[in-house]
């Protein structure tokens, strides 16, 4: 009998990717999702590429009673992937209650489900963002967390602190914290990627867009940071690399002799790229020319961060393995995908 996870946000963009590794690995995907910001269509995709359709079930997890019946739904539930959580660091700057509501409140109420219903294992979606802007680089699981630089990022932040607490109070609970770093591209088969609502949050989907002729021009946050170049330094992760993660940090939770109750690891490449990089990159991967202009700084951003993921890959025995000019290209292509879907 396959081991049934949960994942909630499962209809997203690293929640899709996510499952169908899950599948791939012989496990049965139950996703929770309020579509708040995907499209039921995403399950399509999933099933294409994988042969298989996840369970769906259209839940929003910072409403209590909905969290417990889903739960009194699916009683064989082994683990849970926590990626259900607004996620755009500018509106969470404009918007900061919606973010402490949905992003905690959903979190606590997984939690208080998972122990009222004997589902041990965890694997929450963190961020980089819990380091702030770091005092040294690169930036290890013992770097010190600062003061976020956004609401977001102390979303992240405080919820590492309710795993962790609630999982010394109850030590049969056993979770992962992944801090992701900046995860891009898509699925080879461009049949899923990253779909945003509206005007994008993120730099690729905009970047896409852009070169598409959706957008004008790509803005450049602020020309004057500490850089080679000016720009912002991120790592950027090839998303299927980041869902594999997610996978490993499953099975390590449900092997049985593990002892340890609550782990964090740093998920990204270990290399910084800025974004006149990402452009440079994205032009020679594809060929085609990005229009771009230098703006003002964005509140909320900081200036570089990238990982040191030796504790991941010894520990997890994981490793990002996909290039940067495959990851853009992959970008590309799914944003031609969409185009032609739209066209028929």
């Amino acid at each position: 009998m396959k081991k049934q996870i949960l994942v909630t946000g499962g209809t997203g963009y690293i929640g899709s990717h996510t499952t169908v590794e899950l599948q791939k690995n012989g496990y049965e995907v139950v996703i929770a999702d309020n579509l708040s910001n995907s499209k039921i269509e995403v399950l399509d995709g999933i099933e294409e590429i994988s042969g298989i359709r996840p369970i769906f079930e259209k839940v929003d997890l910072s409403e209590k009673i909905e969290t417990d019946k889903l739960f009194e739904k699916y009683s064989n539930l082994k683990a849970i992937i926590h990626f259900a959580a607004s996620k755009a660091v500018g509106e969470s700057v404009e918007n900061p209650l919606l973010y402490y509501r949905n992003n905690l409140n959903s979190l606590m109420n997984v939690l208080e489900n998972m122990k009222n219903n004997k589902v041990y294992n965890l694997v929450f979606s963190s961020s980089c963002t819990v380091y702030g802007q770091p005092d040294q680089l690169p930036v290890t699981e013992s770097t010190p967390r600062k003061e976020a630089e956004s609401p977001y990022g102390n979303t992240k932040s405080i919820s590492e602190d309710i795993i962790r607490d609630t999982i010394k109070a109850h030590p049969e609970l056993k979770g992962i914290a992944l801090r992701y770093f900046n995860p891009i591209g898509a699925h080879p088969s461009a049949i899923i990627g990253e779909l945003p609502l509206g005007v994008p949050n993120n730099l690729i989907p905009f970047l896409t867009q852009t070169v598409a002729g959706i957008r004008p021009e790509l803005n450049v946050f602020g020309s004057d940071y500490n850089t080679p170049d000016g720009s912002c330094i991120r790592d950027y992760i090839n998303v299927i690399d980041l869902a594999k993660a997610h996978v490993v940090a499953i099975e390590r939770l449900l092997k049985d002799e593990q002892d340890f109750h609550y782990e964090y690891f740093n998920v990204g490449t270990g290399k910084g790229v800025s974004v006149l990089e990402i452009i440079e990159t994205f032009e020679r991967a594809t060929g085609e020319k990005v229009p771009h202009k230098i703006v003002d700084r964005r509140p909320g951003d900081i200036e570089k961060i990238y990982a040191d993921t030796s504790f991941a890959n010894k520990t997890l025995g994981w490793k990002s393995q996909c290039t940067l000019e495959e990851t853009l290209l992959s970008a590309w292509k799914w944003q031609i995908a969409i185009a032609q879907l739209k066209s028929n």
